[in-house]
């Protein structure tokens, strides 16, 4: 016989044994048995109610005896094995309504296993049914629908309302209104202006737009996130196999049990009840229930795991260590302060540094060009640009000559000057200067910032139970060092390349089960030598999405919390499953063996705690306790509101500092001038803010964390920040009414300024952690 038409047949049963269709048609047969047995049985008519019984208990010996047969050659000895056996003791021993029950249970537990499943990965199938197949493409004949794997890199495509991006790309159109709740779980729509990056997978929210693709199918963010939806499943997850290993000792002690009840009482009948209750099939598929409801709940938050086996590792975990870049860090610099020479204004050195950097792809000069827009400061078109790699850009911007970048380390320096070097010091930032017609003018000084998310998301690891926190980066050992002293990190390594990164990992792992957390193509090796690589795949490397166990499909680091704290509760719930279902069982079967339960009414019992368990296993669906309080779309949008408050509120911050910084220099008529307008703006501006926080976001904050006491010490921020103001107000009713200021009052006010400038960083930091990271 051809050895291919064998294995076709040889496969014919295990397909059909693993047909959908199966489980509920099981079901429907023996419930019709049990139900006509019992009707005959009314009637009288005692035979033809044993026949029904009969028949239904065999017709769940065939399926039951492959799943078995899979079972081993799998190399698993299920208990299915138990079930088998004991449709064959009812059957031998005459107790043919005792089979029909047990084979309504099998039926039952197979059909609401299968039906958890489905109701569990269906966020994760939604990824692959949402899946394009075909792409727009425009050419010079029209447009044309192409299929997918035809797109190249450069191609330009048209994305219709509603459709899916089909593959990563840049957009070409003003602008594209898209929903990306796919990818990240947010159900906030995004707009994408003209050369933003779109990833594939999100769908058109507004009108037609076209794309200039980046990517091809395979190499676009949707393709790796199929992939790794592809191979989700529980069958591997250690938890599971801790489920076959209970089976390998309960099958056995089963068997031996039932055959000393025998023994001992003589009777068959005994001994068959003994195997009724022990016949927990769906019981111990109640962990994988558990695991893949688990994966489902982890999704819904913007997680995508690659297998069980990788969420029960992370609710193990005892040991992170995280990247710097992009993972603690917002992983894009931003503008931290502009610094100007006396008699030029802030503005107009961001202005001139903006227009000439408009040309520039380097990524400083992107940030400064993001700064100046953001301020609406109209940007001059400069002329003869040049760039000189590792040094900066030089033009011609309003007829002057300019340059931005680096200056000569040796070159003298005015004191303005020096104080920024300084403050760059301190600050661990960034300078870019500006020269104007060959002299300084003013400087820039850029960072990258801490994710607002990241204080928020360690303080919930360590509470899950994450005991030890790492940073590992390539970064320069000053910047690394204050980012973990200010997050509160057991340690830091610097200045580390891809092989000191796997090295550290693999070191660590010899200690406690270890999660890698990175985003970058560096961070790959060390994602794979870890037991659980995350990666930051919002703005990641493919390398680096390939190579990691979990995927944060959305650009929060807080989601890693959210996913180590599911994972523990799905872990849970999973041994708590087995456990208590094994202990059920084992009950019952000391009753059976004193002759307490008939094999009927074992059964029924048997049926209720299968069902118990696998419902039990179903509350890995739902959120726990231990999980991000729940915002009313009410609250979500007054923290959106207010965290774009705080953005536009920067200006206001430095206003403050510059006038106590004026006030330290020369404390004359310019000092009080800018005094003036810090408190015109603390008036104007701020404490309006700080009034609706207090009575608008406060209130909605309370009844989400369950108190008032949640938001007591920041409204005594507040209390502290109308204090100082107030102060300040005082001081300028004095130097008004003197007509300057006294030198008795410089060095109260500049306290006032100063500690007002530190308490308002340090509250708005505080607010953007604890409150404004909790909104997606």
């Amino acid at each position: 016989m051809n050895r291919s038409l064998l294995a076709t047949r040889l496969r014919r049963p295990t397909a059909a044994l693993a047909s959908p269709r199966l489980e509920p048609g099981l079901l429907a047969v023996t419930s019709a048995a049990l139900v006509a047995g019992g009707i005959a049985r009314l009637v009288g008519a005692a035979g033809i109610a044993d026949l029904f019984w009969g028949l239904g208990t065999v017709s769940a010996v065939v399926p039951a005896a492959g799943w078995v047969l899979v079972a081993l050659r799998h190399g698993r000895a299920g208990v299915d094995l138990i079930a088998v056996l004991a449709l064959g003791g009812t059957l031998a021993v005459g107790e043919y309504l005792a089979g029909a029950l047990i084979a309504l249970m099998l039926a039952t537990g197979r059909t609401l296993e299968e039906a958890a499943r489905r109701r569990a990965s269906h966020d994760v199938h939604a990824l692959l049914a949402h899946a394009p197949r075909t792409a727009r493409r425009r050419g010079d004949g029209g447009v044309a629908t192409v299929p997918l794997g035809e797109i190249t890199a450069g191609d330009l495509l048209v994305v219709g309302p509603g459709e899916v991006v089909p593959v990563d790309g840049r957009v070409e159109s003003a602008e594209a209104v898209l929903d990306e709740s796919v990818l990240t779980g947010e159900p906030l729509q995004v707009t994408r202006h003209r050369g933003e990056g779109v990833r594939s997978g999100a769908v058109s929210a507004g009108g037609a737009f076209e794309l200039r693709a980046t990517a091809t199918e395979q190499d676009s963010t949707y393709a790796g996130i199929v992939r790794l939806a592809q191979q989700a499943g529980a069958e591997s997850a250690p938890v599971v196999r801790l489920a076959d290993r209970y089976a390998a000792w309960f099958l056995p002690l089963a068997l031996t049990v039932s055959a000393l009840a025998w023994l001992v009482s003589g009777s068959a009948v005994r001994a068959v009840a003994v195997l009724v209750v022990a016949t927990p099939c769906p019981l111990l598929l109640a962990a994988p229930v558990a695991v893949v409801s688990g994966l489902s709940r982890a999704s819904r938050r913007g997680v995508v795991v690659r297998d069980g086996g990788a969420l029960e590792n992370l609710g193990r975990a005892r040991t992170l260590l995280l990247d710097k870049t992009g993972t603690l860090t917002r992983g894009r610099p931003c503008v931290l302060d502009v610094a100007a020479a006396p008699g030029q204004a802030s503005a107009h050195v961001l202005r001139v540094a903006a227009s000439l950097d408009q040309y520039s792809p380097h990524v400083l000069a992107r940030a400064i060009v993001d700064a100046a827009r953001k301020r609406e400061l109209e940007l001059s078109v400069p002329a003869d640009v040049t760039e000189e790699p590792g040094s900066g850009a030089r033009g011609t911007v309003d007829g002057h000559r300019v340059f931005v970048g680096r200056v000569d380390p040796a070159q003298v320096r005015p004191a303005w000057a020096k104080a920024v070097d300084n403050r760059a010091l301190l600050d661990g930032a960034t300078v870019a200067w500006l020269a104007v017609d060959e002299r300084l003018t003013g400087a820039v000084l850029l960072r990258d910032p801490l994710r607002h998310d990241a204080p928020h998301t360690l303080r919930q690891l360590r509470s899950a139970g994450i005991e030890r926190l790492l940073m590992l980066t390539g970064d320069r050992t000053a910047p690394a060092q204050e980012v973990a002293a200010v997050l509160g990190l057991d340690g830091v390594r610097a200045e580390l390349g891809p092989a000191d990164k796997v090295a550290a990992v693999r070191a660590e792992r010899e200690r406690a089960v270890t999660v890698m957390v990175g985003d970058g193509v560096n961070d790959a090796p060390a994602l794979a030598a870890a037991d659980i690589g995350v990666a930051m795949g919002a703005r990641g490397s493919t390398a680096s999405s390939e190579a990691a166990d979990i995927v944060l499909t959305t650009d929060r680091v807080d989601r890693l919390a959210d996913a180590v704290v599911i994972a523990q509760r799905s872990r849970r719930i999973a041994v708590q499953s087995a456990l208590g279902g094994m202990l059920l069982s084992l009950a019952a079967m000391a009753a059976a063996v004193a002759g307490l339960l008939p094999p009927a009414v074992g059964a029924l019992l048997q049926e209720g705690i299968d069902v118990a368990v696998i419902l039990n296993a179903l509350r890995a669906l739902r959120a726990g306790r231990a999980e991000r309080p729940a915002l009313t779309p009410a609250t979500e949008a007054l923290i959106h509101r207010f965290a774009a408050e705080h953005d536009d509120l920067q200006d206001v911050l430095r206003s403050v500092r510059a006038a106590a910084d004026r006030l330290s220099g020369a404390p004359g008529p310019t000092a009080l001038a800018g005094v003036e307008e810090a408190h015109r703006l603390l008036t104007e501006r701020l404490l309006p803010h700080e009034y609706a926080e207090e009575h608008q976001l406060y209130p909605a904050l309370a009844s989400a964390f369950g108190g008032p006491e949640a938001t007591a010490t920041m409204s005594r921020a507040h209390t502290e920040i109308e204090r100082l103001s107030r102060r300040i107000a005082t001081h300028l009713q004095l130097a008004r009414a003197n007509g300057r200021l006294a030198p008795e009052q410089l060095d109260d006010l500049r306290s006032c300024l100063y500690g007002l400038s530190t308490v308002l960083r340090l509250h708005f930091t505080q607010e953007e952690e604890n409150y404004f990271s909790l909104a997606p």
